[in-house]
């Protein structure tokens, strides 16, 4: 059964200890220090992680159901991993589906609910989120679904509530929204998008993809019957999670080769796994753990410590994004799109997206590069927005995402240089 939620007390984040988990923070660019703010495209790695991968490889390479040893390896390696990521997501190992990413899995979990699915049913989207929580779901159109888009509020990039309340009506069978915008930043009060689909009689879907790394998820309280993540976002290999309430895992049918199981999570895991990559997963929450630990060490369990890492993450990442949008807003000609209010903070991650005015995103990116700043330019698929607010065709955004392993030494470091290169 799911564990049960720990508060734990206050907690502070040994960042030194944390900069010493990730071997890739020590590189350098023309004699700069790396400076690693593309976490929103994905996450650097604990060594762990590495290590894992290597190990799996070295020692256990073998396929699943074998009689023999390091295929029971595997097959006990996958089973730490799925109970680590429901420690993760606070929910049942068997609710824990594992493949290549979240776009893959969005279609497979797409592709199953529209044999339910006829015309005149509606799926409500919102034009905040990731492509692959969009064009998965208005591929049914093809079926005769109806598509109901949802609007943002364009002074702060927030999505429309309102709005969203008025499309969910009774032929709604599905809402899919992000937890967090990728682009913007914007954190969507999920519950209520959640609650709001439950009182229509519709499932929700969560992509809480650029959310995970930046604020603790708790799917049992959120009542969600569907949330998506994917490891490499937030300090694991590349590959995806879907939790899916076990009634639904069971009562939908997957499109599947034959000989593969029908029980679930199997039934909607096609293929043979990415093994190696499993055993980063489980490492990757053993950091977190860890990293928990460190924060609070009278947690109890696994959980517990997962909540104490990310009250400590908050809080750092918190100072960052207060000092980042201050220093962002003084540059001359630079507009910031997204919530500015500090004291609206608590609604936002601490990812940024910005123009200014004779710069081109990637003349900005790419003279930041050559500086050791890894930031990113373009659309990063959140396409529905850049084309509402007209950038699209401009290059989009300067993206600036920040997450826990850097520094107000980096921040300060990376306005300073923005300042430098626009005069």
């Amino acid at each position: 059964m799911p564990i049960a939620e720990q508060t734990p007390s206050s907690t502070a984040l040994d960042l030194a200890w944390v900069r010493a988990q990730f071997p890739a923070l020590a590189q350098s660019v023309n004699q700069h220090p790396a400076v690693f703010l593309d976490g929103p495209g994905g996450t650097q790695v604990p060594q762990r992680v590495i290590d894992a991968i290597a190990d799996y490889l070295s020692r256990n390479n073998a396929n699943t159901g074998g009689a023999y040893q390091t295929s029971r390896n595997t097959d006990c390696m996958i089973a730490e991993a799925r109970s680590a990521m429901g420690d993760f997501l606070n929910c049942d190992a068997d609710e824990i589906v594992i493949g290549a990413n979240m776009t893959t899995l969005t279609f497979a979990l797409s592709r199953a609910l529209g044999r339910e699915l006829g015309p005149g049913d509606e799926i409500v989207l919102t034009l905040l989120d990731h492509d692959a929580n969009f064009s998965p779901w208005k591929a049914l159109e093809e079926k005769g679904v109806i598509i109901r888009t949802v609007n943002f509020n364009r002074d702060d990039c927030t999505l429309d509530m309102q709005d969203l309340a008025a499309k969910i009506g009774s032929r709604t069978r599905l809402v899919a929204a992000g937890y967090a915008s990728n682009a913007v930043g914007t954190i969507n009060n999920a519950a209520e998008i959640v609650r709001l689909a439950r009182q229509a009689g519709a499932l929700s879907y969560i992509d809480a993809v650029h959310y995970a790394p930046h604020g603790a998820i708790d799917v049992r309280a959120l009542d969600c019957d569907f949330l998506v993540c994917s490891t490499y976002k937030f300090f694991g290999p590349h590959m995806g999670v879907l939790y899916g309430k076990r009634e639904h895992l069971t009562r939908l049918r997957p499109y599947k080769v034959r000989p593969s199981h029908d029980d679930i999570p199997y039934c909607w895991e096609t293929g043979t796994l990415n093994h190696e990559c499993i055993a980063g997963i489980k490492a990757c929450v053993d950091y977190w753990e860890d990293l928990g630990r460190r924060a609070q060490s009278a947690v109890a369990t696994r959980r517990a410590a997962i909540l104490a890492a990310h009250q400590a993450i908050h809080k750092h990442e918190r100072a960052m994004t207060e000092k980042m949008i201050a220093g962002l807003l003084a540059i001359p000609r630079l507009k910031l799109y997204g919530i500015s209010d500090p004291r609206r903070f608590d609604n936002r991650c601490a990812t940024f997206v910005v123009r200014i005015e004779g710069h081109t995103p990637l003349e900005l990116a790419t003279k930041l590069g050559e500086r050791g700043f890894f930031t990113w330019d373009g659309n990063y698929y959140a396409l529905n927005l850049t084309e509402q607010l007209d950038v699209e065709r401009l290059g989009g955004f300067l993206r600036i995402g920040l997450v826990h392993y850097n520094t107000m030494e980096e921040v300060e470091r990376l306005l300073a240089a923005l300042r430098e290169i626009v005069g």
